[in-house]
Formats: structure tokens, C-alpha cells, sequence
């Protein structure tokens, strides 16, 4: 079994711009974060979404973070049929 552990995502240059917890550290930090995203409206929260579709960096980090998780998500998902 793969063990997740603290991923930090960075930019092209290799400053770090954010992180993947595992559910235990984000249980630590979850009410602080929900605080932060109060100052934030649905109006705001879907330009941010809506602008992260274009954004190269963001459609890049997916894309490692997807390749990164497929052997986990093939460990826990049922195969199809």
C-alpha cells in the first residue's frame, strides 16, 4: 500500500506555492483554513475557478498530481469491468 505523505506544489522556479496534506495534518490546520475562505464569496471563488482552467502552472501540477496519484486511486478504487 502506498503511505501519502506532505507534497509541496511549486512554480517554475521552485518556490513553493502550496501543499497536499495527508487527512491527519489537514485536520490540524482545517478551521483556520475555513476561516480564510469565508472572506471569499461564490463570486470570487468561481473567477479563481474559472481563471485556474487557463492557467499553465495550475493545468501542469494537475497533471503530476493526477500521474502521481494513479497507483494509489488503482490500490483503492475498484477495477471496472
Amino acid at each position: 500500500m502506498t503511505i501519502l505523505k506532505r507534497q509541496f506544489i511549486r512554480d517554475i522556479v521552485g518556490n513553493p506555492i502550496g501543499v497536499i496534506l495527508p487527512l491527519e495534518e489537514y485536520a490540524l490546520v482545517e478551521e483556520i483554513l475555513e476561516q480564510h475562505t469565508l472572506f471569499l464569496n461564490e463570486t470570487d471563488k468561481l473567477e479563481q475557478m474559472e481563471q485556474a482552467a487557463h492557467d499553465p502552472l495550475f493545468i501542469a501540477d494537475l497533471r503530476e498530481m493526477m500521474s502521481t496519484f494513479a497507483e494509489t486511486d488503482s490500490e483503492w478504487w475498484e477495477p471496472t469491468q
